[in-house]
């Protein structure tokens, strides 16, 4: 899916994604453990999380950037999910 095609909020995140920060959320950067085995299977930290804010929710709400690679500024692939990990969709470069 193309970046442009997400949610606004989504394409905001991924730009500090790559600028590396500052992020809304304590827990934005943290390692995702990829615990639904819905991504390609790659190696513990390979993978981060960053919130992609909800409009009108009064948390963290269920959207979400994952993003993988070596160097969390410069991610490998990242994917999408609007449902707090139940499916993603990869991102287009």
């Amino acid at each position: 899916m193309a970046l442009a095609a997400l949610p606004l909020e989504a394409q905001q995140t991924a730009v500090l994604i790559r600028r590396g920060g500052p992020f809304p959320y304590a827990k934005d950067g943290s390692v995702f453990g990829n615990r639904e085995r819905l991504l390609p299977q790659r190696r513990r930290g390979y993978y981060r999380e960053y919130t992609v804010p909800t409009p009108q929710a009064r948390d963290r709400g269920a959207r979400r950037i994952i993003c993988g690679g070596a160097r969390p500024a410069e991610p490998v692939a990242c994917y999408y999910t609007a449902d707090h990990y139940a499916s993603f969709t990869r991102i287009a470069p």
